[in-house]
């Protein structure tokens, strides 16, 4: 009995039996790789920052996939195939053909192939008979999915570019092992914005950063922000400061709008799931309109802050000043 049959993300493993009951090393990389992220979370994450590591947001100011340079584009699979190694602790894998396969996973070889086009993994003939894993992650559509598959030729499609590589042929694609189908990619909230209030945050100019995030803070609401979308606002290396309480600074100026922003951490999203807000997750951040709860807001969700009970803020609230969150000591580390 496979470990994850309780889990309804685990269908695909109920589905595809047989791609399991014929190779017992596909199962072993499988399960091993679910065991170490259950919830999908660290795998997402890792995309979600490669992509933003590719935009160089604080430098840049690009937000988007099609901003990129094409050598840039080339550059995500080998960026991919790190950053997950680094996550997971892959060994690295051995020399096969003359091909440095990219990983060793409980003393199997595994490639691992990315792509940002559904179906254009790039697969080496020379890892032709071994595992591949192969990646695509969508940030227009937010979505992302992983899967193994077992190099055959007649499951490829005849390499016609200069290194011979090939591609898995479409009818094919059924012997791929989903890990993860179609699950959400973080989303790239910059990107995802209609341009008029994109426009309003990513004001031109090179002192502007302060400002450009306290407006995006203010406009984009009980919505879960990553560091990315911060970086590309604030445009500086030190891009948590532009965040933090002071004079000026975005949680002072928005905390007297009646606005708090929540980071990831265990007293802020108790907060936020309390009060019925969105609850940020690794390297994301929240903000929410507050009022102090009154008798008209009858059994709305509420949270006690310096001894009073707030609750969610609607349109019709008056803005008053709101509490300050909890202090917490990784702030830095978000």
């Amino acid at each position: 009995m496979l470990p994850f049959e309780e889990d309804a993300r685990a269908a695909t493993w109920i589905a595809n039996q047989e791609l399991l009951k014929r190779d017992p090393e596909l199962l072993k990389v499988a399960e091993h790789i679910r065991c170490l992220d259950r919830s999908d979370e660290r795998f997402a994450a890792v995309l979600r920052d490669t992509i933003d590591q590719l935009l160089n947001g604080e430098a840049t100011g690009r937000y988007a996939w099609k901003q990129l340079f094409k050598t840039e584009k080339t550059h995500a699979g080998t960026l991919v195939e790190i950053n997950l190694q680094r996550e997971f602790r892959f060994d690295d894998g051995s020399d096969v053909n003359n091909h440095p396969m990219d990983y060793r996973i409980l003393g199997i070889d595994v490639d691992c192939k990315f792509s940002q086009d559904f179906g254009g993994w790039m697969i080496p003939p020379e890892a032709m008979g071994y595992l591949c894993l192969l990646i695509w992650a969508d940030d227009y559509k937010s979505r992302w999915s992983a899967g193994l598959f077992r190099v055959q030729a007649e499951w490829l499609n005849t390499g016609g570019n200069r290194d011979k590589k090939l591609t898995v042929k479409a009818e094919h694609r059924d012997k791929i092992f989903w890990l993860w189908r179609d699950a959400k990619l973080p989303e790239n909230v910059l990107l995802h914005l209609p341009e008029v209030t994109r426009s309003q945050i990513l004001l031109k100019g090179s002192r502007k950063g302060q400002q450009r995030v306290i407006e995006l803070f203010r406009l984009v609401q009980n919505r879960r922000i990553g560091r990315g979308a911060v970086r590309t606002a604030a445009q500086q290396l030190d891009y948590m400061a532009r965040l933090r309480e002071g004079d000026g600074r975005a949680r002072t100026v928005l905390r007297k709008e009646g606005i708090v922003i929540a980071g990831p951490y265990s007293k802020h999203q108790a907060i936020a799931r309390q009060i019925g807000a969105e609850v940020p997750q690794r390297g994301e951040f929240v903000s929410f309109r507050v009022v102090e709860a009154q008798p008209h807001h009858a059994d709305r969700p509420r949270v006690e802050l310096d001894g009073k009970y707030w609750v969610l803020a609607t349109p019709d609230d008056p803005a008053e000043e709101a509490p300050r969150l909890p202090k917490v000591a990784n702030e830095s580390d978000a």
